[in-house]
């Protein structure tokens, strides 16, 4: 009678198989840690690049911002002061003759509520030379003073439109609301790529 018996200290391992089941997955692992160092060395490439043009841009910005305080400053001297308050005044009388009632009614007329109308409308420039409306109209409700602010947020000819104040008739009939607006003529919102077509037609 034959016993087969094993005196080896460890067990027999083939090192074939082990390679054969685990080699394919660790190629795929390198070729994976391959392609995520390419793409991670590509990345830091490109963002040496961003980081030089933003450099570039704040240089030009540093630039323009250091022209603008000379600028500034030559005009806050005292010798200067009435010519600069005379450009001030010329500047805004150029700004107001170039404002076009008509323009600014029929761009009101385009969300202007059916229940609402206009009462007054003042422009006038605000810190930043932008031409700003300030209006009161007047509706049986405040519910269409909302509306025409919603609506001037949608469109391409106000922006940062609010309702500032609302006062109730007495009759109670009707309600005066007061909104102000940034107001883009047509000529600025065409330059600026704006779509003037799409709310003409609406």
């Amino acid at each position: 009678m034959r016993l087969d018996i094993n005196l080896a200290t460890r067990r027999y391992e083939d090192a074939r198989e082990f390679w054969t089941r685990w080699g394919l997955a660790v190629g795929l692992l390198a070729v994976f840690t391959l392609l995520l160092l390419g793409w991670t060395a590509r990345s830091w490439m490109a963002a040496g690049k961003d980081r030089h043009n933003i450099a570039d841009l704040e240089q030009m910005i540093d630039g323009r911002d250091h022209e603008r305080t000379q600028a500034q400053s030559f005009l806050d001297l005292p010798a200067n002061h009435s010519t600069r308050e005379q450009s001030q005044f010329l500047n805004g009388l150029i700004r107001r003759k170039a404002f076009s009632w008509t323009l600014a009614f029929e761009a009101l007329e385009q969300v202007m509520p059916p229940n609402l109308h206009v009462v007054s409308l003042r422009p006038e420039f605000n810190d930043q030379n932008l031409m700003l409306l300030d209006m009161k109209v007047a509706g049986e409700s405040r519910s269409a003073a909302v509306e025409l602010v919603h609506r001037m947020e949608g469109s391409a000819r106000f922006q940062n439109a609010q309702l500032t104040g609302e006062q109730e008739q007495e009759n109670g009939s009707a309600v005066v609301a007061s909104v102000v607006a940034i107001y883009i003529p047509q000529e600025v919102s065409k330059d600026s790529g704006l779509d003037a077509s799409k709310e003409s037609g609406k």
